[in-house]
Order: C-alpha cells, then structure tokens, then sequence
C-alpha cells in the first residue's frame, strides 16, 4: 500500500469540522473498566446495576468464606 501525504478526494478537511483539544479528557480521568459480556450473561444480566449487584454479592460471599474484611485486604503504609 503507497502512503501519500494527501487526503483522497473524498475527504475534505471542512467537511470534518474543528477539532477540539481535551474534549474527552474529563471523562478519561475519571477511569472506566469496560467489560464484555457474553450474549448469554448479558440476558441475565442486562444493566449495569444488575452487573455491579451480583459482583457485590459474590465478593460478600467469598469474603465471608475466606474470613477476610475490607480492613484486612488493604495495604499497609508506614506512618
């Protein structure tokens, strides 16, 4: 494939409008975790809140079975 420096006759640079700088940095330092599911998980499973609900309830539930807390899984800093 040959690289040019120009843009085909089809693409013109005002029909793509001004760029704005940052437009999405907010959203990008607020972090995000995008998980896909399979088809079937996704019928079961079709919000996010129903998502994040069944997590919740299964860390619960192993760390009920490991005997581990909240405070016992952080990481220790020296004062």
């Amino acid at each position: 494939m040959k690289k040019t420096e120009e843009m085909r006759a089809e693409y013109r640079r005002e029909d793509l409008g001004k760029g704005v700088r940052g437009k999405h940095y907010a959203e990008f330092k607020k972090g995000s975790n995008l998980v896909l599911l399979t088809p079937e998980l996704a019928k079961i499973f079709p919000t996010n809140e129903a998502v994040n609900a069944a997590l919740n309830s299964l860390v619960g539930v192993a760390r009920s079975a490991t005997g581990q807390t909240r405070r016992t899984t952080r990481a220790r800093t020296k004062a």
